[in-house]
């Protein structure tokens, strides 16, 4: 699947962030202003963050109204939850699913 540049370097971006602390997800989120937030899934004994959820949380804390686009990597049994998108942008989110190695599996819409 071609990606257009923007979409792509949301799915590296994804992708860097599982991979820096070997998490079971990666996400990463654009907003309205074209800013980037990324972050890995937390699992820490009682603290358990899925890694879409916490990207959107980062954006909305920096100041994010409005999502354009977001990215997941991770496995494909990953239980994968596009609430916190919907929350803040509605519905139509392009969300591209991408394997850890960041292959485009899936564009799944919030």
């Amino acid at each position: 699947m071609e990606l257009e540049a923007e979409d792509a370097k949301l799915v590296t971006l994804a992708k860097a962030s599982r991979a820096r602390i070997g998490s079971v997800a990666g996400a990463a989120v654009r907003d309205q202003d074209g800013r980037t937030y990324t972050a890995a899934a937390v699992d820490r004994g009682s603290l358990n963050i899925p890694a879409l959820d916490l990207a959107v949380a980062m954006a909305v804390s920096s100041g994010a109204t409005l999502l354009e686009a977001a990215a997941v990597t991770c496995e494909v049994d990953y239980a994968l939850d596009l609430q916190a998108v919907r929350d803040v942008s509605g519905t139509g989110v392009p969300v591209y699913l991408a394997s850890p190695a960041g292959i485009v599996r899936e564009v799944v819409s919030s």
